[in-house]
């Protein structure tokens, strides 16, 4: 029996053919998502967010432009989820044994990665977002940065472990503070270079005495 016209689009759409080497690949679910978001992060990389287009991204994803659109329905959305996945990726959570030595290591990184091709990257999105009302939109709805608030609350947890800390630290609000007031001196430096000497006291005269003054408050 022959394939009709909706049989051979079902097919195209299932087997997402592979442009890149001519073969159809049954890439599906996590592993299309991959491909495209990694492909993105690389046009973004090399071109900002100003070069990338669903274009370019499906001929290096080796996909089609429909297959990005099934997930990402604009190009802001999948800027904004590539850099995300750019981001993540990188990111490790310290263990140096104290609380402290942690969280400064781990404002240490962020600090160096706002000046990376990394940091450059959400400049130029956040540059983006203002001629663009969706961009915006996105950037704020996950500026609260899941990843990296994971990262202080493991940080926290084992610090309640070792006695360092009490229970009531392991929360959100205190998690998200670090980061919060690091961008607070970016926002009025003006350039991504907080001296070592500033995040010393974002830890020591704000974050630290939060952490022990959660038990007394509970």
């Amino acid at each position: 029996m022959g394939l009709g016209l909706g049989d051979v689009r079902g097919t195209v759409r299932t087997l997402e053919v592979d442009v890149a080497t001519g073969a159809g690949t049954r890439r599906r679910g996590a592993a299309l998502e991959g491909a495209i978001l990694e492909a993105a992060a690389e046009e973004m990389r090399e071109s900002g967010y100003a070069g990338m287009t669903m274009d370019r991204v499906a001929r290096r994803a080796g996909t089609n432009k429909n297959a990005i659109y099934r997930r990402w329905p604009n190009r802001a959305a999948l800027g904004v989820a590539a850099y995300r996945r750019f981001a993540h990726a990188q990111l490790t959570v310290p263990d140096t044994g104290t609380l402290r030595g942690d969280a400064l290591e781990l404002l240490q990184r962020a600090n160096a990665t706002w000046s990376s091709p990394q940091g450059a990257l959400l400049r130029e999105l956040l540059a983006a977002a203002g001629a663009d009302p969706q961009l915006l939109g996105l950037l704020r709805d996950q500026s609260g940065d899941t990843a990296m608030d994971g990262a202080w609350l493991t940080m926290l947890g084992r610090a309640v472990a070792r006695g360092e800390a009490p229970a009531e630290a392991v929360h959100p609000r205190v998690a998200s503070l670090p980061m919060t007031v690091l961008r607070g001196e970016y926002a009025a430096r003006g350039r991504p270079d907080v001296p070592d000497a500033v995040l010393t006291e974002i830890v020591d005269e704000v974050f630290l005495p939060l952490v022990r003054g959660r038990g007394r408050t509970a």
